[in-house]
């Protein structure tokens, strides 16, 4: 019962979003400051699954239809962060490190495009915390913008419309094996969150680090100076 419970809740967060609001985290996340936060992947994955099970007002859209819309989406978040980085410039080293804003995520992304190149912007697309900072690195280091825009449309396209087709898809599929919708998101939701744990885990050094930082958000967040 209680395991049934924990998975409705689940499902329920993200049906209660809505389309209007998923387009929204997808625009916010793909360029903007302050989306690298939000879960972009697995709510791509599990949107689709949504549609494809005609929940809430996923059943009201067309998953071609969706599909495009969140391209269009995160297309405009990565063009709104490639013109924020051209507008401020280096003047966005220089902030101090907020509760929402860590310098060291900007550095880890310079050094990221500076390594690819302009391919970055497509690679970055699948990288959490990558993704949001790229368009904007983009900018300050003042990348021609005809060079940008080619750049942008393959990568906001790639990584909206695979996410979202492989979400319908594994729904259908799990749908026609047999499996009951709950245990149908529950699944979904764990595939689409496998990527991100597994990159931020997958060495001993990740792991030390991604603690040392979960260690750090909490003692901000319950304004405690002592380890935990």
């Amino acid at each position: 019962m209680l395991q049934s419970g924990v998975m409705e809740a689940l499902l329920n967060l993200i049906t209660g979003l809505g389309v209007l609001a998923v387009l929204a985290v997808i625009y916010a996340e793909s360029g903007l400051l302050i989306g690298f936060f939000l879960p972009g992947d697995s709510l791509l994955f599990t949107a689709g699954f949504l549609v494809q099970q005609g929940i809430g007002s996923f059943g009201h859209i067309s998953i071609h239809l969706f599909a495009f819309l969140l391209f269009v989406c995160a297309f405009a978040g990565q063009q709104t962060g490639y013109f924020f980085g051209k507008k401020v410039g280096r003047k966005l080293f220089d902030r101090k490190n907020s509760r929402l804003f860590r310098k060291e995520n900007l550095v880890r992304t310079e050094k990221f495009y500076e390594q690819h190149g302009p391919v970055a912007i497509v690679l970055a697309c699948f990288v959490p915390i990558i993704r949001t900072f790229v368009p904007i690195v983009a900018g300050v280091s003042k990348m021609p913008y005809r060079q940008f825009l080619p750049y942008n449309i393959i990568g906001a396209f790639t990584w909206t419309y695979s996410f979202t087709y492989l979400g319908y898809f594994a729904g259908r599929l799990l749908h026609d094996l047999g499996i009951n919708v709950e245990i149908a998101a529950l699944i979904i939701i764990f595939l689409s969150i496998s990527p991100m744990l597994w990159h931020a885990l997958r060495t001993k050094e990740k792991r030390a680090s991604f603690w040392s930082g979960t260690k750090r958000e909490l003692q901000i967040v319950f304004g405690r100076r002592n380890n935990l």
